[in-house]
C-alpha cells in the first residue's frame, strides 16, 4: 500500500506497509476498496453541508480526515510526529509541521478562502498554490492526497465551480509528476495545468 519511508512505523503491521486498522484487515486491496467507498461517502456528506458560511480552516481539514477514515483507522485526523519521505521527495519535518499547517491555513483565511479572485485563471492560480502547500506539508501517517483533494475539491464548490477531474492525470501518472515537482522543485507549473484544465464554472 504505502511507499512512504518513516523514521518509525508507529501506524503500520510488523513487517509490512498495511496500516494497523479496526477491522484488523491485512489485503491491502480489500483496505484500499474500503478506502475509495469511505472516500465516497465523505464527498456526498461534505458536499451537501457546504454553504456560504463553511470556513476552510485547520479544523475543518483535520475534521475531514478524521470524519472519513475514523471507522477503520485510529489516526484518522492525527498529524504524524515523525518524518516522512517518499522517493527523493522529503515532506515537511515534523518538528515544522504544526506551525506550516497554521501559516497555510492562515493565508487561506487571509485569502478569503479565494472568494475575492477575479476570473478562473486566478482562482486557479491561488488554488494551486494552496493544494501544492499542502502536498509538501502531507501532515497525515496515510491517506494524505485523497483528503487534499478533497478539501480542493469542497473549497471550488464554495467558490462556484464543479469538482476538479483529475482522473486522466492520475491514471497516466502526471498527477504523481506534479506533486513531485511541488515538494522537489517548488515547481507548481504542472498542476497548475492539471487543476485549470480539469476545472469549469458550475452553471
Amino acid at each position: 500500500m504505502s511507499k512512504y519511508q518513516l523514521d518509525s512505523s508507529p501506524i503500520y503491521i510488523d513487517g509490512t506497509d498495511i496500516p494497523n486498522n479496526k477491522l484488523e484487515l491485512q489485503d491491502s486491496d480489500l483496505i484500499h476498496e474500503i478506502e475509495n467507498n469511505l472516500l465516497k461517502e465523505a464527498y456526498q456528506t461534505f458536499l451537501s453541508k457546504i454553504n456560504n458560511t463553511t470556513k476552510f480552516n485547520e479544523i475543518f481539514f483535520i475534521n475531514l480526515h478524521k470524519k472519513t477514515f475514523e471507522s477503520l483507522y485510529n489516526f484518522a485526523g492525527v498529524y504524524r510526529d515523525v518524518n516522512m519521505t517518499k522517493g527523493d521527495s522529503q515532506f515537511c519535518l515534523a518538528q515544522y509541521l504544526d506551525n506550516e499547517s497554521k501559516r497555510i491555513f492562515q493565508e487561506l483565511e487571509n485569502d478569503n478562502y479565494l472568494k475575492n479572485c477575479k476570473d478562473k485563471k486566478e482562482f486557479v492560480n491561488k488554488l494551486t498554490y494552496y493544494q501544492s502547500e499542502l502536498i509538501a506539508l502531507h501532515p497525515f501517517y496515510e491517506l494524505n492526497g485523497r483528503i487534499l483533494r478533497l478539501f480542493c475539491d469542497l473549497l471550488c464548490v464554495y467558490n462556484g465551480y464543479k469538482l476538479i477531474d483529475y482522473s486522466s492525470a492520475i491514471d497516466n501518472g502526471k498527477y504523481i509528476e506534479a506533486s513531485i515537482d511541488c515538494v522537489q522543485y517548488a515547481d507548481n507549473s504542472k498542476l497548475e495545468d492539471i487543476i485549470f484544465n480539469g476545472l469549469v464554472k458550475d452553471q
